[in-house]
Parts: C-alpha cells; structure tokens; sequence
C-alpha cells in the first residue's frame, strides 16, 4: 500500500499527540460510571465539543431506564445518561457505522478517579483505555477523513452510549437501527492486553434470581419456616456444575443478598450470575437447563424461584466480509509497521450485537493499555496516534473502494 496520498494526514495525526493525550486526560478525570448520570453526560458535552470541526449533524437522544432487580427482590428503574449520534454524508453510498461508550465501571464512590504517570509512556487512570482513549482516537480518525479529498466518499454515523459496561440494554435498539443502515461497523474498544485485535468472541447473558421463602423463629419453629438462602445456594450448587458439561459455555455465580437476623429463618435470597456463549444455539441450552434447575426448585413446599434478566451479547462469529475487513485493516498496519494480530476472547461488547446485524465489525480499533476494570487500568500512550493513524488509514482505503466488491457491489461494475 503506498502511503503518499495519505501522507499530509497521517502527519497531521501524528502532530495531535499531545491534543489527543491532553483530551483523553481531561474525558478520565469525569467520572463517567454507568449511573453516574451527570457525569456521564458532561463527558458527552465535552465529545461534542471536540467533535465540532467534524461539522456532523449532532443528536442528543435520551435513553429508557436502566431496569433492575433490587436486594429485596424488587424491580426498580434507574436512569442513565443520554446517548448521542453523529452524522455526515448521508448521501453517500459506501455507509459506516463508528461506536464507543461513554460509560466506565467505576463508580463515584470508586477511590480509583485519579491520574498517575507509571512511566513515560504509560498513564494510569480511570477509563484511560476502557475506553476514553479510544473515544479520541475514533475522533481524530475522522477528523483526518474529513481533512481528506475522500471525505464525501463515505458517510458516517457515530454512536456514543452510556451504558455499555452494564451490556448496553438501554441502546441496543439505537445501535441496532444505526447497524441496519451501515455495511460494516468499527468500535473503539481497547486491544487485548498483547495488542492484538478481538477476533470471535463470546455471547453473554446477566441473570438475577430471586428466591422467596417462609420466615419463621429459629429457635421455636424452624420447621415452619422454609429457608430461602438454603434453596438458593442448592439451585447456584446446581447451576456451577453445569460448567463443563457443553463446550465454550461457562456459568459465573457473581453475586449473592440473603438472610437477616440471626434467629429467623430467612424468606429472601437474590442472586446473580454471568453466562457465556460460544455458539447462538448454547442460548437455547442454558435456558433449557434453567427450567429444569428452578422446576425442581419451584416443587419444594413454600418455595418460590423466579428467574429474572436474558441474554443481551450474542456471541460474534467471523463470516467471509469479516476476514476481508480484517485482512484489509491487516494491509493498512503492514504499510505502517504496525503489527495486525487477531485472538478470540471470551469478553464482549457492542461489537457483538453489530455483528449479529448482518454486517462485519472490527471492535477493537481503540487504545494500547491494560489492567482494565481495576486500579491497574493504564494506557500506553503513544498509541493514541499510531491507532488514530491505523483507523485513518482503514477509511481512506473504505472510501477509494478497496472493499466495493464485498460491501458496495453495486459501486464495483
């Protein structure tokens, strides 16, 4: 691949460094946790106004309620922050779909919120990496688009989201109707820990169970009572040794609220657990074997399970345009002397659910780092422009048609 028509651009990338780190600091010391609200918010005020040389049409959508069961066993509703999209270039035919979200997994009572440089090239910090730094790569990659005589080849939609680390369950349907107008997606999720790029991954699905019982005295009449946190620890015994027994799937008891005072037979259990998936049809089975657990459960006298939540993150498999996006993306690090690797994870993100659309997706086009979801978490940083560049390169060669003959046949005659 020659570089030269590309050139003015990637430098002008490469002189954003030390903007691109400056942003991505400033974006890390908002708390910016799933419930945080007005956090969340004030980091897609900031977005917006990075985003304004962009000149994209802007829209701030407000989102349902993130739905919950509560440690008593109740629904309760909470809000989330708004979502917001960006447009350009609707006309155009060639159409992308770019996602990140907005949210982290720390919370504002989290004693991690501050920044600490580790060396000169790392930077520890809340969401440095997961994935704040990737909000500024995308950013700047289609700021160098737009700078470019390919701007009006590609149009663009852009989808931030604020609830993405609790499995995006309030802007599925935004992404989804955004992933049905688009031909291939890009999301900015950090790369794996060795810096390659997600490949397959796994499905993922939240459950929450609620086990009532019968609360009696502990000392006069245990044997009117029936204990919900014993029936609810049988059912979670059960549930784990369902690991193993189909490959890929793995069960992961998370969680667990019961019980009160010591001398009463406790009548309400809560807890929770993670599933995930290797293939669209372990979906089928996991549920399967729920009934057939909580049935035996639901037979005892005075007992009552109820299971509550789904799966939300279909696995995400490698179809025939994926390998051609990857293979491309793989051509635009080779010209830049950045090495393309591809690993399966069994993590999963809004990457997943785009895949499931029908179109291919690369989700891990964001920064280099580690220790994600922890204290730990840092960003290496000189990888704000190296990636930026990387994504730059990728739209370039979208938009002068390297790809037409897999996603835009109509353009390739």
């Amino acid at each position: 691949m020659n570089l030269s028509a590309y050139q003015d651009e990637l430098d002008w990338i490469a002189s954003q460094q030390q903007a691109m780190l400056n942003a991505t600091s400033e974006l890390a010391l908002i708390n910016s946790g799933t419930l945080n609200v007005d956090g969340i918010d004030r980091v897609g005020e900031r977005l917006l106004q990075y985003c304004a040389p962009l000149e994209a049409e802007q829209k701030r959508i407000d989102l349902p309620p993130l739905e919950e069961i509560d440690e008593r066993g109740e629904l309760r509703n909470r809000p989330v922050g708004r979502a917001i999209r960006l447009r350009k270039n609707p006309q155009a035919e060639r159409q992308i779909l770019l996602c990140g979200h907005l949210d982290t997994v720390f919370s504002p009572e989290d004693p991690f919120q501050n920044l600490n440089w580790l060396n000169a090239n790392r930077l520890g910090g809340p969401g440095v990496t997961d994935m704040k730094g990737g909000l500024v790569i995308m950013i700047h990659a289609l700021m160098a688009l737009e700078r470019s005589v390919y701007a009006r080849e590609l149009g663009w939609t852009v989808i931030f989201n604020p609830d993405e680390e609790v499995g995006s369950p309030c802007s599925d349907i935004l992404i989804t109707e955004a992933a049905h107008q688009a031909q291939l997606g890009l999301v900015f999720e950090p790369a794996l820990p060795d810096g390659s790029f997600a490949g397959e991954r796994k499905g993922s699905g939240n459950f929450t169970l609620v086990m009532r019982g019968r609360a009696a005295h502990a000392g006069r009449d245990i044997g009117s009572g029936r204990n919900a946190v014993r029936a609810l620890c049988d059912f979670i015994s059960a549930l784990d040794n369902l690991n193993g027994q189909r490959e890929g799937v793995t069960i992961n008891p998370a969680r667990f609220h019961g019980g009160g005072p010591l001398n009463q037979v406790p009548d309400l259990a809560v807890a929770r657990f993670n599933v995930r998936t290797r293939k669209r049809e372990d979906e089928h089975w996991i549920q399967q074997q729920l009934n057939l657990l909580s049935a035996k459960i639901n037979e005892r006298n005075g007992l009552s399970l109820h299971i509550h939540g789904g799966f939300t993150r279909p696995p995400k498999q490698l179809t025939p345009a994926a390998h051609e996006l990857s293979a491309l993306l793989a051509e635009c690090g080779s010209a830049l002397d950045i090495p393309v690797r591809w690993t399966a994870t069994g993590g999963c993100c809004d990457g997943n659910n785009i895949a499931a659309q029908g179109i291919p997706v690369i989700d891990t086009l964001g920064a280099e780092g580690g220790g994600i979801h922890s204290s730990e978490e840092f960003l290496i940083v000189d990888s704000l422009s190296r990636r930026a560049q990387l994504t730059a390169l990728l739209l370039f060669s979208l938009a002068r048609g390297q790809l037409d003959y897999q996603l835009w046949p109509q353009l390739n005659r």
